[in-house]
């Protein structure tokens, strides 16, 4: 038999650490350590008479293991038999291990259970989810639950918050790749508008004295939706930079976590600490900004018809009929933009120019607000 099996077999079915001296063999011949013992005794028996510390009669328990009931005189507990050979083996058995491995460094004192104050937290209920003594499983409230040994449920946690600050951090690489690709976003979307209004700008000053008020709002609309996007990409990099600081501050408690060498305190820090990794590896809730959003170029301008429109420009001839006059100026009145001066006598008409509305694309703040985060 393996030194590990050999352990397993000395293991106490109350408060799963080796027996302790001396261990009592109960009629139906499994062992308990004999505090263990008293204490489901006693548990089993709250009323029973006592003198001066001692028993004034027998009493009676359940064996934890096959549930045989154990019926005991006046001495109790400590008229049980020892169990010498267990005892020997375990001695030999420490010899053994102390010889083999080397000196434990010394541990802080276990915590004790909230419930049963003199019990030390040495087990753990998988039921539940939560550190908790043997009193409590035989006893308390986790009598009904499932329960396995602290130090195997201690290294699966370890392993499973180790693996979510790996995860973690490499969550923050990424969203740290995307705060650049977000800044970078920003810088073309501001070079793209300030290219934009300067071409702007130069079509207008061709036509700088009928088309002012025209340049204004078409300037406006560039910038506009240039401050439309440059507010979403900055408010998107601030949400992308409050997950990054949050999930900074998950990783180096979980790194403090990790350090901790008792595990019953790591284990009830770890529930939690688990739960802010798993909301916080999600970025489903942060948009995504679609594939050409800083793009401006449907602002483009041509001025070719309206240049040739301006170049026709000319006097009304004497000859012309005062209907044809009337006609040009409802015209005139229609569109708008038309303007009739006298000078020296003669009617003077500006030929109408109205450019064409910047064509539109897809790429609007708003569809890209609403694009589905991948």
């Amino acid at each position: 038999m393996s030194m590990d099996n050999l352990e397993k077999q000395l293991i106490c079915p109350i408060c799963l650490e080796m027996f302790t001296k001396p261990v009592v063999i109960l009629p139906c011949q499994h062992n308990l350590c004999r505090k263990c013992a008293n204490d489901i005794f006693q548990a089993s028996n709250p009323y029973l008479p006592t003198r001066a510390g001692s028993l004034t009669s027998g009493g009676r328990f359940r064996c934890p293991s096959c549930r045989h009931e154990v019926v005991l005189d006046r001495h109790g507990v400590y008229g049980l038999q020892r169990n010498l050979l267990v005892e020997n083996i375990i001695d030999m058995f420490k010899q053994e291990s102390s010889s083999s491995k080397p000196a434990p460094e010394r541990k802080e004192e276990m915590p004790m259970c909230d419930v049963h104050e003199e019990e030390k937290i040495n087990i753990y209920c998988v039921t539940h989810g939560v550190p908790t003594c043997s009193m409590c499983k035989v006893f308390g409230a986790h009598k009904d639950c499932e329960v396995a040994p602290i130090s195997s449920i201690y290294q699966t946690k370890k392993t499973e918050l180790s693996d979510g600050i790996a995860m973690m951090v490499g969550n923050n690489d990424r969203m740290q790749g995307i705060i650049s690709q977000l800044e970078e976003a920003c810088r073309a979307i501001e070079e793209n508008g300030r290219r934009q209004k300067t071409v702007v700008c130069e079509k207008f000053d061709q036509l700088y004295t009928i088309l002012e008020e025209k340049k204004r709002q078409m300037s406006q609309k560039v910038t506009a939706e240039q401050e439309e996007k440059v507010n979403y990409i900055r408010g998107l990099t601030k949400k992308y930079g409050d997950h990054l600081e949050e999930s900074c501050k998950i990783v180096e408690q979980g790194i403090q976590t990790m350090e901790e060498p008792e595990m019953a305190l790591f284990l009830q820090n770890t529930k939690p600490l688990l739960k802010k990794i798993a909301d916080a590896s999600s970025t489903a809730h942060l948009d995504k900004v679609e594939r050409g959003y800083e793009n401006m170029d449907h602002y483009n301008i041509e001025f070719k018809k309206e240049g040739r429109a301006l170049r026709s420009i000319d006097f009304i001839q004497d000859e012309e009929d005062e209907e044809e006059d009337d006609v040009d100026g409802e015209a005139a009145a229609e569109e708008g933009d038309g303007a009739q001066t006298v000078s020296g006598g003669s009617a003077v008409t500006v030929a109408s120019v109205q450019p064409p509305a910047p064509q539109q694309t897809n790429s609007s703040p708003s569809s890209a607000k609403s694009a589905a985060s991948t």
